[in-house]
């Protein structure tokens, strides 16, 4: 039931953190506001393939 994902920065396009999320209950893309280590502040993180 639970996929793992992927998190992408907005900014610099890093890929830096993944989680799990249930895509039966949730079908539209994650977003959540997360430290980069690039960019060195917080950022919106999106969910990527």
């Amino acid at each position: 039931m639970r996929d793992i994902i992927t998190m992408q920065c907005t900014d610099c396009k890093e890929r830096n953190y993944s989680t799990t999320k249930n895509k039966k209950k949730t079908t539209e893309r994650l977003e959540m506001k997360k430290f980069c280590p690039r960019c060195r502040h917080h950022t919106i993180h999106r969910e990527t393939k």
